[in-house]
């Protein structure tokens, strides 16, 4: 049995704990309510986009070749999977339900003989990653110092998928992040970027070359040059787009999942130092009735 100087520095320890994690649910909060604006303003354009290259695509003649970054190298023996995780932990589940995701990924692509390399975006997924997929990362993007993402941090992992895949070094392209939803809520995505998975939708352009017009939404547009160009220059800035995004939405979601963890954390804080409480209370109790039985005893033998 611990003795009460034991109990008084386990209930000292559990609430400066408690005092840590409270700091920390309140500084996730802040930061959740500019991660959770950033996101949702980075959807519409990252849709908007989604929109336009569908609608480049179907405009383009049957028979016509389009960019390689649509249309792929034709083959699917290579995947490359870029993985965007926290740079932190304490963030509950967060981290290892993207890894996860990823993991289940890789393991059905190695079934099926195909070749398989990962692009780790934060240190965390790395870490997991590397136990059973050591050999096949081939990079390790850290955004450790970066307070306020930006563009600028996502657009030259975007121009590094581009190149890999312009030297040949793999097929198809899938990104793994953590969609926002709510602070208990992050939902984990695969979304393929090469070849982009645009559906084509709406009519099909009138015509093709310059000054074709393709519907857009429900505004018709005219294009020039003609579709192959324009999405020869859109496709690369989309990659970089749709990594941008992600980045917005793992933010987010991190946030989220360290608010709720970090609120957990307290509340089971709050009962162990309650519990210890009364066993402290009725430890020393105990002592003192002890006590008192030892001195009326005492007495009663003189």
């Amino acid at each position: 049995m611990p003795s009460l100087k034991d109990l008084r520095n386990r209930i000292a320890s559990v609430k400066a704990t408690q005092k840590i994690t409270k700091a920390m649910q309140m500084v996730a909060a802040a930061k959740l309510r500019r991660a959770q604006s950033s996101a949702e303003a980075a959807r519409p354009y990252a849709e908007r986009m989604g929109v336009v290259l569908s609608n480049l695509a179907g405009s383009i003649a049957p028979g016509a070749g389009g960019p390689g970054l649509l249309t792929g190298t034709g083959q699917d023996s290579t995947h490359l999977l870029v993985v965007c995780t926290a740079e932190r932990g304490l963030c509950g589940g967060f981290n290892t339900s993207i890894v996860r995701l990823a993991r289940e990924h890789a393991a059905q692509l190695l079934a099926q003989g195909k070749k398989v390399k990962i692009i780790c975006v934060g240190k965390k997924g790395y870490d997991q990653l590397k136990r059973n997929y050591e050999s096949h990362i081939i990079e390790l993007i850290e955004l450790r110092a970066v307070k306020n993402l930006a563009f600028s941090n996502a657009d030259p992992i975007g121009r590094k998928i581009v190149a890999l895949f312009h030297e040949g070094e793999f097929d198809v392209c899938t990104l793994f992040f953590s969609r926002f939803k709510s602070v208990i809520a992050q939902i984990p995505t695969a979304l393929q970027l090469i070849p982009a998975d645009v559906t084509t939708g709406g009519d099909k352009a009138a015509g093709t070359g310059h000054g074709a017009a393709a519907q857009v939404g429900s505004v018709n547009y005219d294009f020039e040059p003609d579709e192959s160009e324009i999405l020869a220059d859109l496709l690369p800035r989309n990659i970089s787009v749709q990594v941008f995004r992600a980045l917005l939405e793992n933010a987010a979601s991190e946030q989220g999942a360290r608010m709720s963890a970090m609120d957990n954390a307290t509340r089971n804080a709050g009962e162990m130092i309650k519990k210890q409480t009364t066993k402290y209370n009725r430890s020393r109790q105990a002592m003192i009735t002890k006590e008192l039985i030892e001195i009326i005893s005492g007495a009663e033998a003189l």
